[in-house]
């Protein structure tokens, strides 16, 4: 099975990162959250602030796993395990070296973009407020997710 890491992204207003795919990716202008594929051998945490580089030049500072979602795509023979991150970086000034664009949103407004299927279920408990990417690394992810 291979594994996918994510990061939620929270800035100081409580606006989320989220990333387009380009439309001559797998499924085209879809939006998710940035991260990728980890590769033999890696650890998840290592993979998500590879992704960080490579994807936003950003520098990952701590994170903390949300959520885990197994999941087959209708265009992939292979089942995923995407492993979503609430992480913090050292700077919101991030660039879309990989994405159609990229936007800050708030938890809220996250129901009006069409996201890959396999965010659905963090979509909805990040826009209700059942997730909180801040209180989650304020608490270091100690107590139940």
């Amino acid at each position: 099975m291979k594994v996918v890491v994510a990061a939620v992204i929270e800035r100081a207003d409580r606006r989320l990162l989220i990333g387009q795919r380009r439309s001559n990716d797998s499924s085209p202008l879809k939006w998710e959250f940035p991260g990728g594929k980890v590769e033999e051998g890696e650890a998840p945490e290592t993979a998500l602030a590879r992704e960080l580089r490579e994807e936003l030049g950003a520098t990952l500072q701590r994170s903390v796993e949300i959520a885990r979602v197994r999941h087959a795509y209708a265009t992939s023979a292979h089942e995923l395990e995407i492993r979503f991150f609430a992480a913090e970086i050292a700077s919101d000034a991030v660039v879309g070296k990989t994405f159609e664009r990229i936007a800050w949103v708030l938890p809220k407004e996250l129901s009006g973009y069409e996201f890959l299927a396999a965010n659905r279920e963090l979509v909805a408990n990040l826009a209700t407020g059942r997730i909180k990417v801040a209180e989650v690394l304020e608490n270091q992810g100690l107590g139940p997710k």
